[in-house]
């Protein structure tokens, strides 16, 4: 931290990926006195709490609209019956 501090850094960028001609970047503010492991772990839930590797993921190959609304059909199917069984 104090290394930071001597270079005059006062907030961390770890992350900036773009989807969609958008940007979006995990900006983490390292406080006064914080260590860096601290620092990443506010990272890591933020980057967990904003679903980016989900969001890769699903990148990574073209899914039809119509194979998506089957995935969603069958989604909705199983959590309907995973109700019903909690129920009984």
């Amino acid at each position: 931290m104090e290394i930071l501090k001597k270079i005059g850094i006062s907030k961390i960028i770890l992350l900036s990926l773009p989807f969609n001609r958008k940007k979006y970047m995990l900006i983490i503010r390292v406080k006064e006195g914080e260590s860096v492991d601290r620092a990443l772990r506010r990272y890591k839930r933020k980057f967990k709490d904003a679903q980016i590797l989900r969001e890769l993921r699903s990148r990574q190959s073209y899914t039809k609209p119509s194979a998506r609304r089957r995935l969603e059909i069958d989604k909705a199917r199983y959590q309907a019956k995973m109700r019903s069984l909690m129920d009984k």
